[in-house]
């Protein structure tokens, strides 16, 4: 067995036992309070837009969350960035969808976002929109939590026990958050495929 892969999944461990539970659970109460009369929008770049698809098929399917993300229309994103610009795109997006106070945005980003740095500034403007609108945000992020962090009313900020592993402890524990928060018991109200075929 290799030095690497052994200091990574130990690392893994350290990552989970230093995961901040109360905040998982306070973002499963905010969307068992959302779900009756609002919608979730989850956004998110890179690794994070691949797993904002993914999680709107969990949310949706197993927890009846009516819920988007704009990652997964690529037509209207790149109209938005190639008319609007970058930093708007999502905050745009957000508008056409008429983001109001019922509705949850959640976030996966490995930093958050920085405005001074213009980092993931769409998802600093979308989440600057989401609040103005009386949105509620939550989010699994790394490094500080950056600007998500700062405004979410509930936010995982993944532990880095390895500055040189910050993006992929955190991109592979947003997987693990979400599909914890699906899988409770105050979402959940569909059963999986493979656990309810024994």
């Amino acid at each position: 067995m290799s030095a690497h892969t052994e200091n990574y999944f130990r690392e893994v461990v350290d990552v989970a036992r230093a995961i901040d539970l109360r905040e998982v659970d306070r973002m499963i109460d905010i969307l068992a309070e959302a779900r009756s009369r609002g919608r979730l929008f989850i956004l998110g770049v890179g690794g994070g837009a691949g797993h904002a698809g993914h999680a709107v098929n969990d949310f949706r399917k197993l927890c009846g969350i009516e819920d988007y993300a704009p990652t997964d229309n690529v037509s209207e994103l790149t109209a938005r960035v190639n008319d609007d610009g970058w930093p708007t795109s999502f905050a745009n997006w957000l508008k056409g969808s008429r983001i109001r106070a019922d509705d949850v945005v959640l976030v996966f980003s490995v930093g958050g976002g920085n405005a001074e740095k213009n980092i993931s500034a769409n998802i600093v403007e979308a989440l600057k929109l989401a609040k103005s609108a009386g949105a509620k945000v939550i989010g699994v992020v790394g490094r500080d939590g950056g600007y998500t962090k700062q405004v979410a009313d509930a936010c995982v900020v993944v532990p880095t026990v390895n500055p040189g592993n910050v993006t992929p402890h955190t991109e592979a524990f947003q997987a693990v958050v979400w599909h914890g928060m699906v899988t409770h018991p105050k979402l959940i109200v569909n059963e999986m495929k493979w656990e309810s075929t024994r």
